[in-house]
């Protein structure tokens, strides 16, 4: 199991947290995710056959792109 964090800068309201939530979510093999609107963060638990990039790549479709690695 592989847990990221992620600053993503357009997290701006409840509907942005819901909709990273629920899209990402619907990825085979992610465990868990749990976005933060006042961080900007989201955090993501997965197993395969979930990738970092192919979760990067939904985050980007979704225009929720990932800044860098959050701390």
């Amino acid at each position: 199991m592989t847990t990221v964090k992620y600053s993503i800068p357009n997290i701006s309201c409840m509907h942005c947290v819901h909709t990273i939530q629920t899209e990402v979510a619907d990825l085979d093999g992610v465990q868990s995710v749990s976005a933060d609107q006042a961080e900007k963060k989201v955090e993501i638990t997965f197993d395969d056959p979930a990738t970092e990039d192919g979760i990067k790549t939904l985050l980007a479709e979704i225009n929720y792109p990932v800044a860098g690695l959050a701390m």
